[in-house]
């Protein structure tokens, strides 16, 4: 390949390059946030104090990153997040003893802490909620890709969920953006609380269903659509396929037609 080729080639690379403006930076400087996040909150080992500073700089780095007004009003909203930590910590702590109390097969809460999917993209589901309401742009998104890269759980960040939540075996649950879901609420692998169409139009409108109190739904159960409604105290099996609402205290079952022919 001559040089002229290969200045050719490199040309052209810059040229459609720059058509995207995006800084993988932030996606590193985002994962590296919430893992010390992650530490500051749940390992005893660590110093809070130490951390918190860490944290703090952490964040304005982000800051400087995603937010390009000329005052950079971004850096401001550390204090106002840091405020909202002990509470956030309160909350998962109630989801920890949920999880426990409710799985046979959690030994103790530190299981839950240390070793369960779910609740790991609980807690950056919560961390990175608190961030989208005070209108973070773009981190909040990429801690919880973080968390759906590590646990195979995919919890939009502008979703909201009540306190305790337990989410068993995690794996390809999907909870869209404008979902609402109440207390107590268990879902179990696979389950996807969805939209009935995807249309860029619908961007300002509630597309995904509501679950209220004390529901259970079972492993892979897809439930779609902005005006549904799951009734408190309602069990959902597994497979189901819903996109109407149900009342409360309903029983939602699934029959497939199973056949076994001898050999």
């Amino acid at each position: 390949m001559s040089n002229t080729e290969r200045q050719t080639i490199i040309q052209n690379i810059e040229t459609e390059k720059n058509k995207v403006s995006c800084l993988y930076k932030i996606k590193e400087k985002t994962e590296t946030f919430t893992k010390t996040l992650f530490l500051t909150l749940f390992d005893k080992s660590i110093n809070v104090e130490e951390y918190m500073n860490l944290l703090e700089l952490e964040f304005k780095g982000l800051a400087d990153l995603v937010c390009f007004e000329d005052d950079n009003p971004c850096r401001d909203k550390w204090t106002e997040y840091m405020q909202r930590l002990p509470e956030i910590l309160k909350q998962l702590n109630q989801d920890a003893e949920f999880i426990y109390e409710n799985d046979p097969a959690a030994n103790s809460v530190e299981e839950v802490y240390l070793s369960y999917p779910g609740f790991y993209a609980i807690a950056i589901y919560r961390l990175s909620h608190e961030l989208q309401k005070f209108g973070l742009p773009l981190v909040p998104r990429l801690m919880s890709e973080s968390a759906h890269t590590l646990t195979g759980t995919d919890i939009n960040p502008a979703a909201k969920i009540g306190v305790p939540f337990f989410v068993d075996h995690a794996t390809g649950v999907v909870i869209g953006e404008t979902s609402v879901i109440k207390d107590r609420v268990k879902i179990y692998q696979g389950v996807t609380l969805g939209a009935l169409s995807v249309d860029k139009n619908m961007i300002n409108k509630k597309r995904h269903p509501t679950i209220e109190s004390d529901v259970t739904i079972y492993a892979n159960a897809t439930i779609l659509g902005g005006k549904t409604v799951i009734g408190k105290n309602s069990t959902i099996g597994g497979n189901v396929w819903l996109t109407s609402s149900v009342e409360d205290n309903s029983l939602v079952t699934h029959k497939p037609q199973i056949q076994i022919k001898s050999k």
